[in-house]
């Protein structure tokens, strides 16, 4: 591995640190909000704001996020199996369904629902099943594995497959904490609905 990856360069450990740090920040960010009001707070009371700083603020970080991660691969030595007309191929393909599950899951669940609205209490009617959602349950997490794959493959860069690894651990261990999380958030509404709308416990 330290023949095809150099370890040597900042960029590489500043990449994974920023992959690392990307939903950790949302997830920490989002927890405060649904337990103290936090970002409404600084919104001035209106919630949607909130979310909408948030949405800023995570995009924003996915921009640098992504700069990072290309910079840091032209730095890393290539590998002669990564390159030419079939890694070319496959990293476009990677890319391409990876950006369309990303933009076709924005497109359903909108703003708010793609950048973690229902922690600021803004749920939605009911769970999106059609496409991306029926090919799986979190299409922006897996789609952007996909591009930062391809992304790996086009430069032809083994580093770059290293960084991938990192955005897939990242993003489990995300969902471990988001996918229950979300769904009591949900549950809760359920129960209050059946209790007249009195809040649940």
């Amino acid at each position: 591995m330290a023949g095809f990856v150099d370890f040597s360069q900042p960029s590489l450990w500043l990449s994974a640190a920023s992959i690392i740090f990307n939903p950790t920040f949302w997830n920490i960010a989002a927890r405060t909000e649904y337990h103290n009001k936090t970002l409404t707070k600084l919104a001035g009371g209106k919630p949607l704001y909130g979310c909408y700083g948030l949405a800023a603020t995570i995009f924003c970080l996915g921009i640098v996020r992504d700069m990072i991660y290309e910079r840091a691969l032209r730095t890393q030595p290539g590998h002669p199996l990564m390159q030419g007309p079939l890694a070319q191929a496959l990293a476009v393909a990677l890319i391409g369904s990876g950006n369309t599950l990303v933009l076709s899951s924005m497109w359903a669940l909108g703003i708010t629902g793609t950048y973690l609205g229902d922690y600021f209490g803004i749920l939605m009617d009911e769970m999106v099943t059609g496409f991306p959602f029926n090919v799986t349950g979190s299409p922006m997490y897996w789609g952007s594995t996909m591009s930062f794959a391809g992304t790996a493959l086009w430069f032809g860069k083994p580093a770059g497959l290293l960084l991938t690894a990192v955005v897939f651990v990242a993003y489990k261990i995300a969902l471990s904490f988001e996918d229950p999380f979300t769904s009591e958030i949900y549950a809760k509404r359920e129960r209050e609905r059946k209790n007249g709308g009195k809040k649940a416990q």
